[in-house]
């Protein structure tokens, strides 16, 4: 037996009033999922258990097979993993974002936790300029996708409060800056960081272009070094992620599982979703369990975007599910789940049941009428115990 997991994330949300009543997953046009949880397994899995922020590095765990109570040490740990950067014992990582602030006289808002979805390209200059002033023996920076790095405080403090700024988008700032001991410290980076990047010749650059620049860092989702048991000493079986998110792919190596890299993977909605289902059914030849995590309903989520919500998820089932169902043969078992809810009303992540299906083209057992969406199945699990079912029947 061979098994494929496709998550899709973000794609779980609320009804829509423009949408008359509908989430986007019910509205979208999805025959390959629906069929699949027509004729499979449905019900629903909680992936972020009370007591945990409700984000992908929580949720993506669960559905790897490891309880956050037992493996979860932060965000940035996992990330820093994903791009290969070394943590000793008592190092923080931090993830840092390059984001857009919008300053006015009297307050500072988030303006866009992405700086307009900056490239990579882009992104790794800036970067690598403000680990030239900046960096030091105690603070490293390190370039990773698009908006999304990572800064490493050697021998730092990690017992404070941080916010997600995209949990803040359109708010003022003020509130949600890093808070505790060591606080201070994350502050001075981030007012220091705006010194070098808001005259910044490639800022200058987009602004003239009509584009949000990356005008500052900001620093969350810290945690030490992460370590799980590998997938393989649990389950007994080899495994693979087509991923274009650092998050996904740290996951992954700590799980022991290969991360082969994909020309076109972006992490965002114009990513390569053929080239990961190709990949996919490659990879399928010499493991045996493949992970494939699509990003794209999740940063429209983040954007208040209900149309490009729902061709992300149309994107999905039409250029990820159709062609890996249409490839491979009958011992094949497939689940289609999403990591969390991020309703649009919200722009963010909320932790939720969401709903999962398991498939088989030669078991075909009737499930869910409705289709693949927020009403599929009844029987409830955590993550832990989804991907034990998943595999084992039982």
């Amino acid at each position: 037996m061979k098994y494929i997991v496709i998550i899709g994330d973000g794609m779980a949300d609320w009804p829509i009033e423009r949408l008359d009543g509908k989430t986007p997953l019910m509205a979208a046009h999805k025959p390959y999922m629906d069929m699949m949880a027509q004729d499979g397994y449905c019900g629903k899995v909680l992936t972020i258990p009370d007591g945990y922020p409700s984000g992908s590095d929580v949720a993506c765990m669960s559905l790897f097979g490891y309880n956050p109570a037992k493996y979860y040490t932060g965000r940035a740990p996992i990330e820093a993993s994903g791009m290969g950067i070394h943590l000793d014992k008592n190092d923080v990582a931090f993830r840092c974002n390059l984001v857009y602030l919008a300053i006015h006289p009297d307050k500072t808002f988030m303006g866009d936790y992405s700086s307009g979805h900056i490239t990579t390209e882009e992104a790794n200059i800036l970067i690598q300029d403000l680990n030239k002033e900046l960096g030091s023996k105690e603070f490293i920076f390190f370039p990773g996708v698009s908006y999304r790095h990572v800064m490493l405080w050697k021998d730092g403090m990690w017992e404070m409060e941080t916010t997600p700024p995209h949990d803040i988008t359109g708010k003022e700032i003020l509130d949600y800056l890093p808070k505790g001991k060591g606080a201070d410290r994350l502050i001075s980076l981030m007012i220091d960081s705006r010194r070098i990047l808001e005259g910044h010749s490639l800022n200058r650059k987009r602004e003239k272009a009509s584009r949000y620049p990356a005008n500052s860092i900001w620093l969350w989702g810290q945690g030490k070094k992460a370590q799980f048991p590998l997938f393989k000493d649990n389950h007994g079986l080899t495994g693979a992620t087509v991923t274009a998110v650092d998050l996904v792919k740290g996951i992954s190596r700590l799980a022991g599982f290969d991360t082969p890299r994909v020309e076109g993977a972006t992490g965002y909605l114009d990513t390569n979703y053929r080239g990961k289902a190709n990949k996919a059914i490659e990879l399928l030849s010499d493991h045996d369990i493949v992970y494939i995590h699509i990003e794209a309903p999740d940063e429209a989520s983040h954007e208040g975007n209900i149309d490009e919500k729902i061709k992300a998820i149309e994107n999905i089932d039409r250029e990820v599910v159709g062609p890996i169902f249409e490839s491979v043969g009958d011992f094949v078992k497939f689940l289609i789940v999403t990591d969390h809810a991020t309703p649009i009303a919200m722009k963010t992540h909320h932790a939720t049941p969401v709903p999962f299906t398991i498939f088989q083209k030669h078991n075909r057992i009737g499930g869910c009428p409705s289709g693949y969406d927020e009403r599929a199945g009844e029987r409830l699990f955590d993550g832990e115990a989804l991907i034990k079912f998943f595999i084992t029947g039982h």
